[in-house]
């Protein structure tokens, strides 16, 4: 990138998004002693909850697992709800940022939009769209699962004569809204909780349903505020829990099958959960739930009776909770709701089915669908995002040899781990594309991802490395993995933003990592225990050294092929793979070898010694040791011939 200056800020790590990730890592890294730098696009912390002021907005993860663990946070902040709203949260997150002392390290009104990785210099070389350049070792990405707004491309949308907003774009001055005709597209948590407010205040109000809301009862609670109300016993239990439940919450799924108990039994059950409130009769259910189809329809057929009675129209309660099952109970984003379906029997509110009537288009008037016009004041498009990828790919992310993020991604997204890609080094991002993501609690994502990461950055100090990327074969079998977990449940059957299915042209497959919070978190911690599997280090600026990653496993060994090699050149790094996987079932020895040349302390020497004598073995022994019999072993003795090297002295990786 040519357009760094002598105003250019030089960082170990910049932070991009100020949600619940960026500001752990800010303050982790800090404590670290890392020279870091947070910027975000908007004029205050809070991360999404900074853009979303839409009428009814707030968190459907209640307190206390909604907040950082941090005991001198939650000791000295007091909420005045269960579930908080987007103001609140925003003063949440304007006390943290005056706790932790965030303030001075912070940029904002700051947008990220292009990243260039140097081979050469092992940075990354970053600018924003107002002329801000930042040259950083790390580039460490917080942009969350929903920070790219979607808007169907309807024809005539910009013909609209009334107000049209998106709930994320909504104005900073609180419209008007009282007596208004206001229409709602969308029913997803956003519009479940926008329809709940305008409802009241319209003269007449809309909601156009594509797809039924599985929509659960919130249960709020109200706390006075002067007092923290929660225990501390309460405190301890759930920052306690939440690494062991599937959602991050301090509650799991019922270990038993929905059928091992008898209808009375199971209706008991049922109404205990229900009458909990928050996610339990999603995330508390029973275990085979999300797995099996008879499973999941005796919780449908539940939920659908609850919801039923409580809707007096049978046309609508039939739009609203079928008798059939719309899609896989559980499988698209469950809601939390707080009289929406009561909404329904006022007599200033409709509810068109775009399945039946479809909308045709968007008039100056309002909205046209295949019945009628619809006329409006104001139309609220709560149509969602581009989840998880979009964020990250709207970015101008250039790695190694200028691949592009968003081409590398162009048919489906590889990570290791959640966190990373292969071509990316020193790249990292929370909340992200098979991760927990969106199947977790936000806040305890961050924190297990935060310090993965700062554990691995000061793993990277304390060795002399300049880079780490990961293993393109780790990442396959992190891709597999995802894709296995997703395969066990019903989540594939349903069309969802999960699967990446709202948005034209996008690759169907699940976006999120299904295996639950207590697994993720141990494979993050067996990861950093091993010494970081499935990553390459460097140091010394690239092709001049290269260190091995710690490989455990014959999967991740085979990668060892190209990791040792890479120096040669791709073209010719690729003709020795390809001679060497034509031969066959030798290649499992190459694979055993490497697998112990990566954790050898004698090889790793003669490697920093030698490394062309070790280059040069390699090659004879792939191209000619096969057909000679030679060991690896072998062929590496004759070629360092009278080298020295103490075989018991260590060497750091």
């Amino acid at each position: 990138m040519s357009h760094m200056t002598v105003n250019t800020t030089v960082l170990d790590a910049l932070i991009v998004g100020g949600g619940f990730g960026g500001i752990y890592q800010l303050k982790r890294l800090r404590e670290e002693g890392f020279n870091v730098k947070f910027v975000d696009m908007a004029s205050d912390y809070a991360g999404v909850w900074f853009w979303n002021r839409y009428p009814g907005a707030r968190v459907d993860s209640d307190i206390p697992h909604y907040e950082f663990s941090d005991p001198e946070l939650w000791r000295g902040w007091n909420w005045t709800q269960r579930f908080p709203g987007s103001a609140e949260l925003r003063k949440y997150f304007s006390y943290v940022a005056d706790k932790w002392e965030l303030r001075k390290d912070t940029l904002f009104n700051t947008y990220i939009s292009k990243a260039v990785w140097s081979q050469e210099a092992n940075r990354w070389e970053i600018e924003s769209k107002d002329g801000k350049t930042f040259v950083a070792r790390y580039l460490l990405l917080n942009t969350g699962f929903a920070a790219k707004r979607h808007t169907p491309d309807w024809k005539g949308i910009h013909k609209f004569g009334g107000l049209w907003i998106h709930p994320s774009f909504w104005p900073a001055k609180e419209p008007d809204l009282k007596g208004k005709k206001i229409a709602v597209i969308g029913t997803g948590s956003t519009g479940v909780q926008l329809s709940q407010e305008l409802s009241q205040v319209a003269s007449e109000f809309v909601l156009f349903q594509r797809t039924p809301n599985t929509a659960l009862p919130m249960k709020q609670v109200e706390y006075s505020g002067d007092t923290n109300e929660i225990s501390e016993d309460r405190y301890n239990q759930v920052f306690k829990g939440r690494n062991a439940s599937f959602g991050g919450f301090d509650y799991n799924f019922y270990p038993r099958d929905t059928f091992s108990d008898d209808p009375e039994t199971r209706r008991g059950f049922y109404e205990n959960l229900w009458s909990q409130g928050d996610f339990k009769f999603w995330l508390g259910n029973y275990r085979d739930m999300i797995f099996k189809e008879d499973a999941n329809r005796e919780a449908y057929n539940f939920w659908k009776d609850k919801v039923r009675s409580r809707v007096k129209d049978p046309r609508l309660q039939e739009i609203l909770a079928p008798e059939k099952k719309p899609y896989a109970f559980g499988c698209k984003r469950v809601s939390l709701e707080n009289g929406f379906y009561e909404i329904f029997n006022q007599s200033n509110v409709s509810l068109v089915d775009v399945n039946a009537t479809p909308i045709v288009e968007v008039t100056e008037r309002g909205i046209k669908t295949t019945e009628k016009e619809w006329e409006f004041d104001v139309v609220v498009c709560a149509t969602g995002f581009d989840a998880i990828t979009g964020g990250l790919k709207d970015i101008d992310i250039n790695g190694v040899s200028g691949l592009k993020l968003a081409d590398k991604w162009e048919i489906g997204a590889k990570t290791y781990l959640g966190m990373a890609v292969a071509g990316f080094p020193n790249m990292f991002f929370t909340y992200g594309p098979q991760a927990p993501t969106a199947l977790c609690n936000g806040p305890t994502c961050a924190e297990c991802q935060g310090e993965f990461i700062v554990n691995l950055m000061k793993h990277m100090y304390s060795h002399g490395l300049d880079s780490v990327e990961a293993c393109r074969d780790a990442e396959n079998e992190w891709v597999a993995k995802v894709r296995d977990f997703a395969n066990a449940t019903l989540l594939p059957s349903t069309k969802s933003w999960y699967m990446g299915d709202n948005i034209p042209g996008k690759p169907r497959e699940c976006l999120i990592y299904l295996g639950g919070v207590p697994t993720y978190t141990k494979t993050l911690q067996d990861c950093t225990e091993s010494g970081f599997e499935g990553r390459v280090f460097r140091n010394d600026g690239g092709n001049e050294a290269a260190k091995l990653v710690l490989i455990k496993t014959p999967f991740l060994a085979k990668n060892a092929v190209l990791d040792v090699m890479w120096p040669f050149g791709d073209r010719r790094r690729r003709g020795i793979r390809e001679k060497a996987e034509s031969t066959g079932a030798r290649l499992e020895e190459l694979v055993q070898v490497l697998g112990n040349l990566a954790t050898s302390s004698r090889a790793l020497n003669r490697w920093n010694k030698e490394k062309a004598a070790v280059q040069k073995a390699i090659l004879v022994y792939v191209v000619l040791g096969l057909k000679s019999g030679q060991s690896l072993m072998q062929i590496l003795d004759a070629q360092l011939g009278a080298l020295k090297v103490d075989d018991d002295a260590s060497t750091d990786i």
